[in-house]
């Protein structure tokens, strides 16, 4: 709790005042009664959407969240969300934020091209729906927030449950107005709500913070923030009593919030959070957010999953999240929103079959179980071979979609990385990267760039690779692997494994941890000559 916090008398209690602010008594329950993540926690089990199913939640639960690919790690390889840009209004300021409108070459929160109103946005839904079966799930996260634009906000879902009854409904909130809006938020049947949680210590949040606007008056410093802390407790606690899935976004922030997210990770567990999304500050100076202006930089991704590793025994993590722009439509990682704009869509030919997008997904659904086959096939194989069994390695993965490995190396703007041994071939993030290939012909001066964005990894499974990036990475010592092209991601990571091991025990290549990223040369000597 913040440093400025009065501990009551009663257990589990927590009292928090400050100033002419109301004391707020919270109730620190959840965490007993199994308002968080599933049983077992802090070790992305299928409590958090894993490729494992529905053995540690609740069916009611695990119905919530199977085919949401914010919710379930495996699912985003499926399931298609999109966001629509109905909330423009905002009550807090946040110094890595900066919204743009009319913007397409940005790709992150708070930007997007086109404003819609609560009748256009449906319109576009419906659009995209039809034209995307595997599209689950409708989100409003701004591109300001979503609770200080409550009437558009409620009314486009009010008019997409009329019209689309089968869609999941979310909401992305700062968490100042939540409080007086979870019994409307109850009514409109929105089962998911995601509230960005930066701290829990007011005095951490004023360097966010720079103002919030709350009961008619703009508030600054250590009182917005410790405003701000009051409503984001309160609404997280109010949201997990009434059953309401919860996913609470971090952002971090180096020299700012590093050390603070694991209190944060463990505050938002006692209050039932399903899921802890900490994600990289984007800092960039022509964004023109405060951080970026100001030179703050934000984490490399071996940092950042630092921190996460960190908050392993809290809150569950999600770690598949790509940041997306507040009208982004698509698979995650992708954004087809261009495809569906409103001159577009006068012109396109709608036709929403509840019957047609059910039996899509059924066919997605049978592509899941077959994925989920190969994998515990694997893992057999894994876990019948007796040597090194403690060892544990980083894997990226080259892929367009559909949980295979199907993507040249040359084509890839983002690599996913399992961490995998023999007991689990586990997701922990994505590594965003420029594309090597320009133009049919590799890039020299980019190459160096996409090997060190995976140099902690000691291998990368691919589609292909040229001969070039072939003896960059092995110099780096990154074995490059095309043996498994068009396999499920989880199944060929584990085969790799498995061989890997084998040579590990026989003395064909000298295991190296990756964890220094400094340390690169010469650990694959034997596999290079």
């Amino acid at each position: 709790m913040p440093t400025s916090a009065l501990t009551g008398t009663q257990p589990g209690t927590t009292y928090v005042s400050m100033g002419q602010l109301k004391p707020l008594k919270i109730r620190l329950e959840s965490a007993s009664n199994g308002g968080g993540c599933g049983t077992t926690g802090g070790e992305g089990k299928a409590s958090c959407g894993s490729s494992d199913g529905p053995q540690d939640m609740p069916a009611e639960v695990w119905d919530k969240v199977k085919n949401h690919p914010c919710y379930s790690e495996e699912a985003h390889h499926h399931f298609a969300r999109m966001h629509v840009a109905v909330a423009p209004a905002c009550n807090i300021q946040c110094n890595y934020c900066n919204r743009k409108y009319d913007c397409s070459n940005e790709s992150r929160p708070g930007v997007v091209s086109q404003k819609l109103t609560p009748e256009q946005a449906v319109k576009k839904v419906v659009a995209v729906a039809s034209a995307i079966p595997q599209m689950t799930v409708l989100g409003i996260a701004g591109p300001g927030d979503a609770l200080a634009n409550p009437r558009k906000t409620f009314d486009t879902m009010r008019m997409l449950t009329a019209r689309a009854p089968d869609i999941k409904l979310c909401l992305s909130t700062n968490g100042l107005a939540l409080p007086d809006l979870v019994d409307e938020i109850c009514k409109h049947n929105i089962d998911h709500v995601t509230i960005t949680i930066n701290m829990v210590d007011p005095e951490i949040g004023a360097k966010i913070y720079p103002w919030i606007f709350w009961n008619h008056k703009r508030l600054t410093g250590i009182e917005a923030a410790t405003v701000l802390h009051q409503r984001q407790m309160l609404g997280l606690e109010m949201l997990t009593a009434r059953g309401v899935l919860t996913k609470v976004n971090s952002v971090l922030i180096p020299g700012i919030n590093d050390q603070h997210l694991m209190d944060v990770n463990r505050e938002v567990k006692k209050r039932g959070a399903f899921l802890h999304n900490i994600m990289p500050l984007i800092s960039e100076p022509e964004h023109g957010t405060v951080f970026g202006l100001t030179g703050q930089r934000g984490p490399s991704a071996q940092e950042l999953k630092a921190v996460q590793d960190a908050c392993m025994g809290g809150a569950n993590l999600m770690r598949h999240c790509r940041q997306c722009r507040a009208d982004a439509v698509g698979l995650l990682g992708e954004d087809r929103s261009d495809e569906f704009t409103l001159d577009k869509l006068d012109a396109m030919e709608v036709d929403y079959d509840l019957e047609k997008r059910k039996a899509y997904q059924d066919k997605v659904e049978q592509e899941r179980s077959a994925q989920q086959a190969a994998k515990q096939q694997a893992l057999a194989v894994a876990s019948a071979l007796q040597a090194a069994q403690d060892l544990k390695v980083l894997v990226a993965v080259a892929t367009k979609g559909g949980g295979r490995v199907n993507e040249h190396f040359g084509h890839v703007t983002e690599f996913q990385v399992y961490e995998v041994s023999a007991a689990k071939a586990h997701f922990v993030g994505h590594r965003r990267v420029d594309q090597y290939c320009q133009g049919g012909a590799g890039d020299d001066e980019q190459l160096p760039s996409v090997v060190r964005a995976i140099n902690d990894c000691h291998a990368v499974l691919v589609a292909k690779i040229g001969a070039c990036p072939r003896d960059e990475l092995m110099l780096a010592g990154v074995e490059p692997v095309d043996a498994y092209v068009g396999e499920f991601i989880e199944k060929a990571a584990l085969d790799w494994f498995n061989d890997y091991r084998a040579r590990v025990a026989s003395g064909a290549v000298l295991h190296q941890h990756r964890g220094d990223a400094a340390i690169r040369q010469g650990a694959y000597t034997a596999l290079a000559a």
